[in-house]
């Protein structure tokens, strides 16, 4: 059970929500998950779906929790089904990381990564690499299912439910949709920052933000005006969230992120920070830029070079203007909100927290 919610929800409410999160989510595994798992005859799947639910930061659950907390008190079920994003959550990782090629995830060894490991270590007939891309895209959508199946079960009224179905199913439209336009992302291309923003708000954007805040407000029974009034603040924010991912793929270390440094790099994606590099950039650092972007493989001499002509150009700074500017208008749309002064306080929190975080 979460605690109740104070006047302020502070630094140490969030640490018992995602505390709070976390119980529900091992609840669930325990009671629904880990006996079915054990049917599928592949070891590690218990442990790798662990991993993916351990040690995140719970931010959609916590939005969506909010959301409830715009239009109604502290509530179990609400909060077991805000905990039913962290499953879908898994889900995305675990595909993701699979179409990135990346090894890690939060410091450990991705899906895809342990699996293929684990069939190799058996001399079992096949490739191993493709076993372990077959496993993870199959527990991915286990993943799925049972990120569906919690918030049904959440216990909240299947009138309540009803109202936001329609909701939980475009955003999930949404983050394939968008996931399909990553996977042709190629930065040789040269789209612009709007076509890159359309692709980050649909594939990570919404998703973090607005679509769960949107949930809880929508289960909360708020009206039309303030569930809008949360998207736009969600919409920005979440915009914020992608940016900085984009830029911690630039400077970020791999003992902060949990991942490696320059994966989008390497996958030539035509990210934020990339596109404003070609945008701000001198013109024969543009070229150089573009002749690096259209080597069919980057070596890693080649990949430091990338780096280094980005941060030259005065990208970051350009992108950090970009996160500073949707901070001001999100906590604006706030500001013009009728929602309790201790969630609204939260959410103002919140903004700072996504877009400054450093992992």
């Amino acid at each position: 059970m979460v605690e109740p919610a104070p006047h302020r929800l502070d630094d140490a409410w969030r640490t018992g929500l995602r505390s709070a999160v976390q119980r529900e989510v091992d609840a669930f595994l325990e009671e629904q998950c880990l006996r079915r798992l054990a049917d599928a005859g592949v070891g590690q799947t218990a442990t790798v779906l662990r991993n993916y639910l351990t040690g995140g930061k719970c931010v959609r659950s916590t939005f969506m929790y909010l959301g409830w907390l715009a239009g109604a008190a502290d509530d179990d079920a609400a909060l077991r089904a805000a905990a039913s994003l962290e499953l879908l959550h898994a889900f995305a990782l675990i595909q993701d990381d699979v179409m990135d090629e990346s090894a890690l995830r939060r410091g450990r060894p991705a899906a895809h990564v342990t699996f293929a490991g684990w069939h190799r270590g058996r001399s079992l007939p096949g490739s191993a690499i493709r076993f372990g891309e077959s496993a993870a895209v199959l527990l991915a959508d286990l993943c799925l299912v049972w990120s569906e199946q919690m918030l049904r079960d959440s216990g909240l009224p299947a009138d309540d439910l009803a109202r936001c179905w329609w909701r939980y199913d475009d955003m999930r439209v949404e983050l394939a949709v968008g996931q399909f336009a990553d996977l042709v992302n190629d930065a040789a291309a040269l789209p612009t920052l709007d076509a890159v923003m359309a692709v980050l708000r649909r594939k990570s954007g919404n998703y973090t933000v607005r679509r769960p805040l949107e949930l809880g407000a929508a289960l909360a029974r708020c009206d039309d005006e303030v569930i809008a009034g949360l998207g736009a603040y969600g919409e920005l924010i979440g915009e914020c969230f992608q940016l900085r991912d984009d830029l911690l793929d630039v400077t970020g270390s791999p003992s902060l992120t949990g991942k490696p440094a320059g994966v989008d790099l390497v996958a030539r994606k035509a990210t934020s920070v990339v596109v404003m590099a070609h945008r701000l950039a001198t013109p024969e650092a543009q070229r150089e830029l573009i002749e690096l972007t259209r080597l069919p493989e980057l070596s890693p001499c080649d990949i430091e070079r990338l780096r280094t002509l980005i941060l030259q150009s005065g990208a970051v700074d350009g992108v950090e203007r970009m996160i500073d500017e949707r901070v001001s208008r999100a906590l604006s749309h706030l500001d013009a909100l009728e929602v309790s002064g201790a969630a609204a306080g939260a959410l103002a929190d919140m903004a700072i927290s996504c877009s400054e975080r450093a992992a």
